[in-house]
């Protein structure tokens, strides 16, 4: 996107988190647009005088600090949410990053079965690959708290159970990393003959796990270490000892710009057997080579925010992992559809929310046009709806979802809904001082007997060589 759009659509997005409203809402008040967020996505150009309309607009309407939102005014009189005090608008201007309230993450991921159902689908991915010597390559571009790339690496281990293992996972969260950690000892266990490697690179670094900066580079914070011993217990022991190491290698920043998070200092950590280290020596990477790329498979399982463009999430994520991937390889990128309960009770207080604005079809035909000439030698299949999408659930007791639905099931079912739908903190004050949405909640529970949601997959193949 040119500049003066980019800084018109960061003035929309910041009045729309302070005041708010829906994206589209304003759109309409606006310039009658209900597009207008994502057409400026998309990298679409407005006149002048739409421009100066869009900030007329936003300078006439702008709610002052301490006041309260034009959401809650009821008959021409400001009422406050309960207990009194005005609600706190946010001054920082940065956008915001969803996927870094780790209370909604964690709550999610442990009532919902998305980890599963992503772990399913990309065990299907197997049966396609052909790996060459001298190990099967996986790179996860979003490892999280690793329960997908476990469930996955048993998969992987029951079908080529005598081949060597070079698995790669970018995680940027410390938290996350810990979490990887306390999963992997069981897995030198049934696979000796592996080596995991767990970096905060940034998507167009980590598969090569070399920063493409040269001062960045030269700093980068290499780790290896060795599991001495044959057995969990050991290896648990001494993953859990490098919280010093973790603590120093995954601090991360905000970026001024966008807000996303970056790190401090690249770091990449390396872990195998030392029982193994001689059969593994063509595996095992060096500090100062490039020994990432080339990969049997990647899977992308909801590496960006849903609302950003098409043109930003292939830039600087599907591009670089598809270029990534050795003659056969297979990349499996994961993402929010729509079309679920959860979108229907999110709507039930937003009407206008529409957060999974890119699809499955313009991501593939924007990395298409991105990659140029380069896309002939790629297969891109988007697959149909009935195999394309999967749905995955929020755990709940048959005699839960009776007429009258306990509180913690409420309460969870509502997160899940805003999780997925990525609704900011800002937004949700006025609706949660008010209680409306655990009617919501209960009325969507009640209409499908639970809830549940639907993700879309898409696959991208390097063609072989033969």
């Amino acid at each position: 996107m040119g500049s003066a759009v980019e800084l018109l659509l960061s003035e929309v997005e910041t009045y729309c988190r302070n005041a708010g409203v829906a994206e589209s809402t304003f759109g309409r008040q606006a310039v009658n647009d209900g597009k207008l967020c994502s057409r400026l996505r998309a990298g679409k150009s407005v006149t002048v005088e739409t421009a100066q309309r869009i900030r007329d607009y936003i300078n006439l309407s702008a709610p002052q600090a301490g006041t309260i939102p034009d959401q809650l005014e009821t008959g021409g009189n400001k009422q406050k949410p309960k207990g009194g005090k005005a609600m706190k608008h946010v001054t920082d201007d940065r956008p915001f990053r969803f996927y870094d309230n780790r209370q909604k993450y964690l709550a999610f991921v442990n009532t919902c079965n998305e980890k599963w159902k992503v772990a399913q689908r990309a065990t299907q991915e197997l049966t396609h690959l052909r790996p060459s010597p001298p190990a099967l390559r996986l790179f996860d571009a979003g490892v999280g708290d690793s329960t997908v790339l476990s469930h996955l690496m048993r998969a992987m281990h029951r079908r080529f159970p005598t081949i060597p293992f070079f698995i790669v996972g970018k995680e940027v969260s410390l938290e996350d990393v810990r979490l990887t950690l306390e999963k992997l000892p069981d897995r030198f266990i049934e696979h000796p003959s592996s080596v995991i490697i767990v970096t905060n690179l940034y998507y167009a670094e980590a598969p090569w796990l070399m920063p493409n900066d040269v001062a960045k580079a030269s700093a980068l914070n290499w780790i290896e270490m060795p599991l001495q011993g044959d057995s969990a217990h050991e290896f648990g022991e001494q993953l859990r000892g490098m919280d010093k190491e973790l603590v120093d290698g995954w601090q991360v920043k905000a970026n001024e710009k966008s807000g996303n998070p970056m790190y401090v200092r690249p770091s990449v950590l390396v872990m195998f057997r030392e029982d193994h280290r001689f059969l593994l020596d063509d595996v095992i990477p060096r500090r100062g080579q490039a020994a990432g790329g080339d990969y049997d498979l990647i899977l992308a399982s909801q590496p960006w925010r849903a609302r950003m463009n098409a043109e930003f999430k292939v830039k600087h994520v599907l591009a670089p992992l598809a270029k990534s991937l050795r003659p056969g390889g297979r990349l499996l990128t994961v993402q929010s559809f729509g079309d679920d309960p959860g979108l229907e009770l999110v709507r039930k207080i937003w009407p206008d929310e529409d957060p999974f604005t890119v699809d499955r079809h313009e991501l593939i035909k924007t990395l298409k046009e991105y990659l140029g000439r380069a896309a002939q030698n790629y297969n891109f299949n988007a697959g149909s709806d009935a195999k394309s999408i999967i749905r995955y659930h929020m755990h709940t007791l048959p005699t839960e979802i009776s007429e009258a639905i306990g509180t913690s099931t409420l309460f969870a079912a509502w997160n899940a809904a805003i999780y997925v739908g990525q609704i900011e903190d800002e937004r949700l004050e006025p609706v949660i001082s008010s209680g409306e949405y655990l009617d919501a909640t209960a009325d969507v529970l009640h209409k499908h007997n639970g809830i549940w949601f639907n993700d879309e997959t898409f696959v991208v193949s390097r063609k072989r060589d033969n």
